[in-house]
């Protein structure tokens, strides 16, 4: 029963292959008495290592219990640092039937892509909602998340503009830290040179392959990208613009301002923030570019007999084909959380998605007013859902934040605030009291705004 019991309750017996019996079969068909023998063996002297100090393995409840305890200890608190992440609703339907239903969160790379007509056709709207938003003429089923899809953009102009001998890509100051990250990191090793600056004042005075700029910025000032487009095209270079789904319902399309790559992250679609991710990404570009654009692109066809069938259009020469040549080595979509996206704006449709965004930036109107009817200074004037507050201490104010349990984003010189969906008037007002501004908000005003 002891046996029984614990090849039921025990993790290592469900999930690890062989049986004593089978791995002693195994060790004597190789002359092996033990698998320390087979192991001293075959591992090299030079990485062996002993002396770990390993516990007694727990079974899966008690690990399961262990987590809990752990978890437990974490602290969840309001988020308003923004930066690519914001708190979102994903509704219910959408959670249950997509999110976790195992019938989609299970599905890997699409390999053999038509045999599933419901998961391309809801890719599809993806891709139309991307290109409905982005101005651009067509876009891809997703990639890894944002500061990848920059990187890929980046070599997606290099490869597509080969008549500019640069190796320089210019990328403007104000973009999220984590995206630059990854674009210095691929940079170096295609022996690019990232020169970081500000694009709107020092365009004219260098040379570079593509521009990458943040529209809404980091700091999240909204402006006008044209003259910048203008500029880089005079250089014979291509514009990237990371830019952000919920801003553009409201905002100029960045293919109206001359981008020629859009990418960003779709993950305020309905997809949770998850500690950071996954979530997927966005990629939109010019139709001449269609062969360069990396992952996959679904299309509509027709069947044998004759009806619309979805069917993967392009996938681009990718690492499982041949590396050396490959458009990308990444390989990866997030096909599930692409598909949430798509639902999450069908769900809503154009109007929905337009009320929300107005929503969220009548109350960053409102946050801002009221500061600087106390006195406080903003950086911009012109934003959508992200201000920055300057301050002379802005650590402080992080302290007096995070005792509210609240984050902010900080600067040397003052502090980001990003609002999204989830954001309430009661939220503002504990905002507010950050600054020592006691205020009582009606829906009122928050609508005379949105009006």
């Amino acid at each position: 029963m002891s046996k029984l019991n614990n090849s039921v309750t025990e993790f290592s017996n469900r999930h690890i292959g062989p049986s004593s019996a089978e791995i002693e079969a195994m060790l004597s068909s190789m002359g092996y008495a033990s698998v320390e023998d087979f192991i001293a063996a075959t591992l090299p002297k030079s990485i062996e290592k002993n002396d770990f100090e390993i516990t007694e393995a727990l079974s899966e409840v008690e690990l399961l219990n262990q987590a809990k305890e752990l978890a437990a200890q974490n602290k969840v608190f309001d988020s308003y640092i923004g930066m690519g992440y914001y708190n979102t609703y994903t509704p219910n339907v959408i959670a249950r039937n997509v999110l976790e239903n195992p019938a989609w969160y299970t599905a890997y790379t699409p390999y053999q892509a038509e045999i599933s007509q419901g998961r391309l056709e809801a890719l599809i709207n993806f891709q139309q909602m991307i290109m409905d938003l982005t101005g651009m003429d067509l876009a891809n089923a997703s990639l890894l998340d944002e500061a990848t899809a920059a990187a890929e953009a980046m070599t997606l102009c290099k490869r597509a503009n080969r008549k500019n001998k640069s190796n320089t890509i210019f990328v403007d100051k104000d973009i999220f830290p984590q995206t630059l990250d990854v674009i210095k990191t691929r940079a170096k090793y295609l022996d690019f040179e990232v020169l970081v600056a500000d694009a709107e004042t020092q365009l004219e005075d260098n040379d570079y392959f593509a521009v990458v700029v943040q529209y809404p910025s980091s700091s999240g000032r909204v402006y006008d990208i044209s003259k910048i487009a203008e500029q880089t095209h005079a250089k014979k270079a291509m514009l990237i613009v990371a830019s952000d789904l919920l801003a553009l319902t409201m905002l100029k399309t960045p293919a109206e301002m001359g981008a020629d790559v859009v990418i960003g992250s779709s993950q305020r679609f309905g997809v949770p923030m998850y500690f950071g991710g996954p979530h997927a990404a966005f990629m939109a570009t010019h139709e001449k570019y269609k062969r360069s654009i990396p992952g996959r692109i679904i299309g509509v066809s027709k069947d044998m007999r004759g009806n619309r069938a979805y069917r993967m259009t392009l996938q681009t020469r990718e690492q499982h084909i041949r590396r050396e040549k490959a458009t990308s080595n990444i390989c990866t979509a997030q096909a599930l959380l692409a598909n949430m996206a798509a639902f999450y704006a069908v769900y809503h449709g154009p109007e929905g998605l337009l009320e929300i965004a107005n929503r969220v930036h009548g109350l960053a109107d409102l946050l801002a007013t009221q500061l600087e009817a106390n006195g406080f200074r903003l950086e911009h004037s012109q934003f959508f859902d992200t201000i920055k507050v300057l301050s002379d201490n802005p650590t402080e104010l992080i302290k007096k934040a995070q005792l509210q349990e609240m984050n902010f984003r900080e600067y040397d010189d003052g502090v980001g605030i990003s609002l999204d969906e989830t954001t309430s008037l009661a939220n503002i007002e504990k905002i507010l009291s950050v600054f020592e501004i006691d205020a009582e908000l009606s829906n009122s005003e928050l609508k005379s705004r949105i009006d």
